[in-house]
C-alpha cells in the first residue's frame, strides 16, 4: 500500500453492502465487517477482550501490501461491542498476517471466482485479486498416526483392566472439561454487516468531489454552532508555516478544544470517510492526546523494534457498525442498544519493518490507541 517515502493520504469510504450470496471476499478484499479473511495464517481463536473476555467482532479488514515487498499484507481489526467497553484501547485488537506472493499462489492452484472491485486499490502493488485460502488438513501422513494410536493403546490396556472405575471417572471429567470448553469457543460474537470500502486520495477531494458542497455547508453550520472561522477548505496541515495555517492555530473555539476544531477542519472536504491511511505519516488526533504518547505506543511484540503510525477509524464508520441481525429486526446477537461500538477515531501503530517469518503459524500484532469524539452528534 506504501513505502517509507509515501507521504499521500489515503480515504476509505463505504462502496456499497458485500452481499456473501453474489460475492466472496479474500484477504485481498478492503472491507467493514463480516468474518475475518486470512492471508494464509489464521489464529488459533478469535481475540477476546481484556476486559469482559467475550470474543471480539471484527471490525474492518484493510490489505496493505508494502512496495517493494514480496509478501501480501492484511491487517485486521477487531473491538468489544459490549457496553463500557467499545472506548477502550484493552478491548480492541489489531492482527497483522501476511505470506509471501510465490507461495500463497504455488500453494493455491484453482482459486475461487473473487467479488469484482469496485473501485481503486489501496495502492499499485495491490493488484492480485482472486486468490482464496484453503485449510491446509495439517496431516502429513497417516501411517505414523495409527502406530502412535496402537501405542497409546497398548500401553492404556493395562490401567483400563485394574482400575475401570478409576479410569471412567477421569474421562467423564475429561468430556466434560472437553465440553466446557468447547461451549466457550462456541460463543459467536455479534457479526457487523459487511460493507466494501473503496479508495481515494484525499488531494484528490479538494474542487473536484462530488459531495465538496454539501461538506462546505456542513463547516458553515460548525463555524456558526462553535463561533469559530476555520478558514478555507484545502488548507494543509504540513502548510501551517503559512499565514493561513497560523491564523487557524491561533483560533479559539467556543468549547476551547483547539485540537477538535483542527480535527473538524481537516475532514470538512469528505466528511463521510471512514477509513485515513497514510503509513509513516502524522494522525489526526479528535482530542489532545498524552505527552508521553511515543512511550505509550508499545515496540513490536515479534522483534522488538518500533511502532510507525499507519492507519486510522474515523467517527463515520461508528453508523455503519450495525449487526446483520438488526437489519431483520430480530433480537439477540449483535446490534442489540447495548452492543454497538462508540469511538472517536482508532489509531493503528504497526511494525516499522513490519518483520515477518516466512511459514509464520500466527498473525502478529499491532498496537492501537482509541481517543473518544467529544461532539459525538455531528456524525449521526
Amino acid at each position: 500500500m506504501t513505502s517509507a517515502a509515501q507521504t499521500v493520504t489515503l480515504l476509505g469510504l463505504c462502496d456499497g453492502e458485500l452481499d456473501p450470496k453474489k460475492h466472496q471476499s479474500s484477504y485481498l478484499t478492503n472491507k467493514v465487517g463480516g468474518g475475518p479473511d486470512w492471508c494464509l495464517v489464521a489464529p488459533l481463536q478469535l481475540p477476546r477482550c481484556a476486559r469482559c473476555r467475550a470474543p471480539l467482532s471484527h471490525v474492518v479488514q484493510v490489505y496493505c501490501p508494502l512496495n517493494e515487498s514480496p509478501y501480501h499484507r492484511t491487517l485486521h481489526l477487531f473491538a468489544c461491542p459490549a457496553s463500557g467497553c467499545s472506548g477502550r484501547a484493552d478491548c480492541w485488537t489489531v492482527l497483522r498476517s501476511q505470506c509471501l506472493e510465490v507461495e500463497e499462489t504455488s500453494s493455491r492452484p484453482d482459486p475461487p471466482q473473487e467479488a469484482p472491485r469496485s473501485a481503486t486499490d489501496w495502492c499499485e502493488a495491490a493488484d492480485d485479486w482472486g486468490m482464496e485460502e484453503e485449510e491446509d488438513d495439517g496431516w502429513g501422513g497417516g501411517g505414523g498416526v495409527k502406530k502412535e494410536s496402537k501405542v497409546q493403546e497398548e500401553k492404556a490396556a493395562p490401567q483400563i483392566e485394574g482400575s475401570e472405575t478409576d479410569v471412567s471417572s477421569r474421562l467423564q471429567d475429561l468430556r466434560l472439561a472437553e465440553s466446557q470448553e468447547k461451549d466457550d469457543e462456541d460463543v459467536a460474537p455479534p457479526v457487523f454487516r459487511p460493507f466494501f470500502v473503496s479508495v481515494v486520495e484525499e488531494s484528490d477531494l479538494y474542487g473536484e468531489y462530488g459531495e465538496l458542497d454539501h461538506a462546505q455547508k456542513l463547516l458553515r453550520e460548525y463555524e456558526r454552532r462553535e463561533g469559530v472561522k476555520v478558514g478555507d477548505m484545502g488548507d494543509d496541515d504540513e502548510e501551517e508555516g503559512g499565514s493561513g495555517g497560523e491564523k487557524y492555530e491561533k483560533t479559539k473555539a467556543r468549547h476551547g478544544d483547539a485540537v477538535f476544531s483542527r480535527f473538524m477542519k481537516k475532514i470538512s472536504s469528505c466528511p463521510q470517510q471512514i477509513l485515513r491511511y497514510c503509513r509513516r505519516g502524522k494522525p489526526l488526533f479528535i482530542s489532545e492526546p498524552p505527552s508521553n504518547l511515543d512511550q505509550v505506543v508499545s515496540r513490536c511484540g515479534s522483534c522488538g523494534g518500533g511502532r510507525t503510525f499507519e492507519l486510522q477509524l474515523m467517527p463515520a464508520l461508528v453508523s455503519l457498525l450495525r449487526g446483520e441481525r438488526e437489519e431483520l429486526g430480530c433480537s439477540g446477537g449483535g446490534g442489540s442498544a447495548e452492543e454497538e461500538l462508540e469511538f472517536g477515531t482508532v489509531l493503528v501503530y504497526t511494525c516499522t519493518n513490519s518483520c515477518w517469518t516466512s511459514g509464520s503459524d500466527s498473525p502478529v500484532e499491532e498496537f492501537c490507541f482509541v481517543q473518544m469524539d467529544p461532539d459525538q452528534q455531528l456524525f449521526k
